[in-house]
């Protein structure tokens, strides 16, 4: 334990004194997580949860339930109306979970796993979301959408099977849960963790093994390559929970941009393997917490100051309109948002996560008209 504290400890060092990557240009990316995610089962489901003596509403979070192909059409005509100063639209980075809980099988006896339906399968049980996945395509053949891995699933599967083989208070939620057809809701269960991260163990053994992370994301990559016909370039994992061993089967897979949460304003900086990793500077959350547009503006300023690009967090649940509307008054203050910054910074640019590795790596990315060039620098340690 302690040699694997020490390994930890030298990785954190070695990433906080990489060289951090300065743009002359202002960069605006958008990153995204939780799409493909169901959770509450829309108003049947949430009246099925009540039923069983939930108190929903005590939390945003208990109205989330999974975007519509409605949904994905108004965030394309916002992000459609905008232009940067080469003519391009703004790309949102979707963070994909790439199956859901198989509702019809998941109480057949026997099960020695939690059983799956896979995005390319289309949603589990009741579950009806018409020309959804014609909505994902559609948003990114137009550029709007940038697909991008967040996980198999977005919980971790070894602590839930455990609590269901203990029985208890905890067996019995996750079971009333899945009844209703919601695989959970993590604010009433911290307990069940991210995919990768089982924060019922000790510290040093809350990730999962390297093989049980390797096979997870060996699944989630295939099921993303059937789906979108290419290899996930950009991850992010869920909760943010990562670790060297999940960033190693990423590469393996493809991917070559590593996204990091918000809290911390850090440069993105290339790691000995030539993988880029971001940082999330900019929170858009407007459901989840105060979120005002002079906020957003001073936060984007203060990137574009230090030469960062503003990396914008906004969680699918933002978007979602079936339980309660929140899709509204985010589009609202998105519109708003970017009509400042193209008015205020001509010469911005927006990307998305592979434009962003090949500026770090290239010093240009191929726009609508060519390759556009972005005067890149490093600059010390990693701040």
């Amino acid at each position: 334990m302690i040699a694997r504290l020490r390994n930890a400890l030298l990785r954190a060092k070695k990433s906080s004194t990489r060289p951090a990557i300065r743009f002359d240009r202002p960069l605006v990316l958008f990153q995204s997580d939780d799409w493909g995610r169901a959770g509450v089962r829309d108003r049947e489901g949430w009246e099925e949860l009540r039923a069983a003596g939930l108190n929903l509403g005590e939390n945003l979070y208990d109205f989330y339930s999974l975007e519509t192909a409605e949904d994905l059409h108004a965030l394309g005509q916002i992000l459609g109306k905008h232009r940067d100063s080469t003519g391009r639209k703004p790309s949102m980075v979707m963070n994909f979970i790439m199956a859901n809980v198989d509702f019809d099988r998941c109480f057949e006896p026997g099960q020695k796993q939690i059983p799956l339906r896979p995005l390319t399968e289309g949603l589990p049980g009741s579950w009806f979301r018409p020309q959804l996945l014609e909505a994902y395509q559609q948003g990114i053949r137009e550029r709007l959408f940038y697909p991008a891995l967040h996980g198999l699933t977005h919980f971790c599967e070894r602590t839930v099977i455990r609590e269901l083989d203990a029985g208890g208070e905890r067996s019995q939620l996750v079971q009333k849960l899945w009844r209703a057809q919601t695989p959970y809701i993590h604010w009433r269960m911290p307990w069940i963790g991210y995919e990768y991260w089982d924060p019922e163990m000790r510290y040093a053994r809350r990730f999962l093994s390297a093989d049980d992370q390797r096979a997870a994301i060996k699944r989630a990559a295939g099921i993303f390559r059937d789906l979108f016909t290419s290899d996930p370039f950009s991850a992010c994992a869920p909760g943010y929970r990562a670790n060297a061993d999940s960033r190693m089967s990423w590469f393996e897979n493809g991917v070559r941009v590593a996204q990091n949460g918000p809290g911390e304003r850090r440069g993105p900086y290339l790691d000995e393997n030539g993988m880029l990793f971001t940082f999330r500077t900019v929170e858009m959350e407007p459901t989840l917490e105060r979120c005002d547009l002079e906020r957003l503006v001073s936060q984007a300023e203060g990137c574009f100051a230090g030469g960062l690009p503003a990396v914008i967090s906004v969680h699918a649940i933002n978007f979602h309109s079936t339980i309660q509307d929140f899709r509204t008054p985010t589009l609202k203050l998105m519109d708003e948002f970017l009509t400042v910054l193209e008015k205020k910074w001509p010469d911005l640019l927006y990307v998305d996560d592979a434009d962003l590795f090949s500026l770090a790596t290239e010093g240009s990315y191929a726009g609508e008209n060519g390759r556009v060039k972005v005067g890149v620098t490093t600059v010390g340690a990693n701040t």
